[in-house]
């Protein structure tokens, strides 16, 4: 086996990973990483080695969804309701698993451009820097797409009544009149009895 294609095993777990919140899918994220690691081995002369592997895959495995989405929108492929109709399973930490469902159609509901760098900082724990390769988007956009999303997280999440009210407190604290530095409170003085 070649040293390329032991590389390439090594990173199927974080593409199958980054595949399955995509697609939100199981058995479509499985069919992208196999269509996106055909298309890198047939393309394996035009991989540099030295070079982040990963991000290039990354790279293939997103003008793929790219591609795909596309295609379903042309040909108006559909997906029957019951296919896509979740499992319902009470778990005995319920709390978990219901934040979890929260979090994960929230994630659903942002736009593409901001969920794609969401999973791959946030899940994948990649740098700006290989995320802004990925995408082929310069850095500063991968910076504002992902501080809209989580922003926007925020407000899916009803996380925004926390945020307000430290803001409050602090608003509270700056409007406070300031002592010169070094200068003592002045102390009651007690009244003799």
């Amino acid at each position: 086996m070649s040293d390329f294609v032991r590389l390439l095993e090594i990173e199927i777990p974080r593409l199958r990973r980054y595949a399955r919140a995509l697609t939100r899918d199981v058995s479509r994220a499985d069919d992208l990483v196999q269509s996106s690691l055909t298309r890198a081995i047939a393309k394996q002369h035009l991989w540099q080695p030295g070079t982040d592997l990963r991000a290039w895959l990354f790279t293939i495995l997103h003008n793929q969804h790219v591609n795909d989405v596309r295609r379903s929108v042309r040909e108006g492929i559909s997906v029957p309701v019951e296919d896509m109709a979740p499992v319902l399973t009470v778990q005995s930490n319920a709390t978990a698993v219901l934040q979890l469902r929260d979090l994960e159609r929230a994630i659903a509901q942002l736009p593409q451009e901001q969920r794609q760098v969401i999973l791959l900082v946030g899940l994948e724990g990649m740098r700006y820097e290989e995320v802004a390769d990925i995408l082929g988007v310069p850095v500063g956009t991968v910076r504002s797409r992902l501080s809209r999303g989580r922003d926007q997280l925020r407000r899916l999440m009803d996380m925004d009544g926390e945020g307000e009210a430290i803001g409050s407190a602090e608003d509270e604290i700056e409007t406070a009149p300031r002592r010169p530095h070094g200068s003592r409170r002045p102390t009651p003085q007690r009244r003799a009895a």
